[in-house]
């Protein structure tokens, strides 16, 4: 599967491009490279390709079982009769053979064929078998792909998102010690008592803790990721900054919940997966019912032998005693111990699991994309406002700073200013990548 187009012009999750660091400097991996690299080498998705290509090889077996079988055999023996009396007279193949040797040889050669014209419809509804489970077998294939680039997805943005969160702590924490300066020389000239100063250095020292602790998150999701790509510990390994071009979520229309439902009810392959198993269910039970039906096959054969104890040669012994047979072989069953009555109900009951399993699937797709579709609303709307708080909030804590400056206002109301802007930029910058993460899902899960 591609990266829609949508998704690679400019939005936030599809519309990473390739960017190179200086020459000699890391390659910076954006979202569509890592997305292709782990369909190549995740561990899991490989693995269900080879399940893909062992189904595939049952198709041709059971493709293979409705043709007419073809044996050839030969047995050859010698044998020795020790105590055997000159003159006794021998039958072979209907000969009389009056040469009596005490080793002897006898050799044997056959052709057979046999075929099964029809056994209640078994081999056909198998190779529909056979073939379905192959078809389930591409859609796990599907299904596993999706879900490596969902994943990849949420810890590409998650991984984008604390980088500017990074960005915002460190711009705090270069407030904090601004604050912390200004406050070591107001109280050297006695405008700000030391316990005051004491509250800026712990704000400080809060704000150095905030950097790291962003920092320690963001190596953990590089971590998750990586282990993704299925990448070692020693490989050089770092994302994309994210474009400048980032759409504004607050221009961006949320796709309809409905709307991306139907589409991902007849799409998704994990749906379609699901319909199969019905499919596959009503086979099984045709199959099973085939267990009362009579089996019609038809068989023939071709043989001959030869024996030393003959004067004839070998040719002609060929000759003389070639067989042609063939038949015609019906087996009625009557009586099986239950075990039909056993495997028709055990198919009932896979049809109702299949069923089950279908109503299942159904229910899950709609909360996913209901939660998607929840949080792409909910953090848009949050979105729009926190630009609002976070403006109000920069340029409330510029006013505080000058009456603190000033001595107009006290330490807490500094720190307070302070807290709320930089918690309005945290609550602005997190809606902001929640809200476009959730759109993409939308989008996602309502692409072809």
């Amino acid at each position: 599967m591609t990266i829609s187009r949508d998704f690679i012009k400019g939005t936030l999750v599809l519309a990473l491009l390739t960017v190179f660091l200086p020459s000699g400097a890391q390659h910076r991996w954006t979202l569509e490279e890592c997305i292709s690299y782990a369909k190549e080498n995740n561990i899991t998705l490989q693995q269900q390709r080879l399940q893909l290509q062992s189904a595939t090889e049952d198709v041709r077996a059971q493709r293979g079982a409705m043709l007419p079988t073809l044996s050839a055999s030969t047995n050859h023996s010698v044998g020795y009769r020790p105590w055997q009396d000159n003159g006794v007279a021998t039958v072979t193949n209907g000969q009389v053979n009056s040469k009596v040797d005490k080793t002897y040889y006898n050799g044997s050669y056959g052709v057979n064929a046999q075929w099964t014209v029809w056994n209640g419809g078994r081999n056909r509804n198998n190779v529909r078998l056979s073939q379905l489970a192959a078809q389930q077998a591409e859609m796990s294939v599907e299904q596993q792909a999706n879900s490596i680039e969902e994943r990849i997805c949420q810890l590409y943005v998650q991984c984008l998102y604390l980088r500017e969160a990074i960005g915002v702590s460190q711009e705090s924490l270069s407030t904090s010690r601004k604050n912390e300066e200004r406050g070591t020389e107001m109280v050297q000239v006695g405008l700000l008592s030391r316990a005051d100063l004491a509250q800026l250095t712990a704000q400080r020292a809060t704000d150095e803790y905030n950097v790291v602790e962003a920092q320690g998150q963001l190596a953990t999701y590089m971590l998750q990721l990586r282990q993704l790509l299925e990448l070692t510990a020693d490989a050089d390994f770092d994302i994309a900054d994210a474009p400048a071009s980032i759409d504004d979520p607050a221009q961006m229309e949320v796709p309809s919940l409905n709307a991306v439902y139907e589409h991902a009810l007849q799409n998704r392959p994990e749906m379609r997966n699901a319909r199969m198993g019905i499919e596959s269910a009503d086979i099984s039970l045709r199959i099973a019912r085939a267990g009362w039906l009579p089996t019609l096959g038809l068989t023939g054969g071709l043989s001959t032998s030869t024996n030393s104890l003959t004067d004839n040669g070998w040719g002609t012994q060929m000759k003389t005693n070639f067989n042609m047979t063939g038949g015609l072989q019906l087996s009625i069953p009557i009586f099986d111990g239950w075990q039909t009555r056993t495997n028709v109900s055990r198919a009932r009951i896979q049809q109702q699991q299949a069923a089950l399993e279908l109503a299942d699937q159904q229910k899950q797709l709609y909360q996913t994309i209901e939660g998607y579709w929840q949080d792409a609303t909910t953090n848009r709307q949050k979105y729009i406002a926190a630009c609002a708080t976070a403006q109000s909030a920069a340029q409330n804590y510029e006013l505080l700073e000058e009456q603190f400056n000033l001595g107009l206002k006290n330490i807490v109301e500094l720190m307070t200013g302070k807290d709320n802007m930089m918690q309005a930029k945290q609550n602005q910058l997190q809606s902001k990548y929640l809200a476009l993460l959730n759109i993409e899902m939308l989008r996602f899960y309502a692409r072809d």
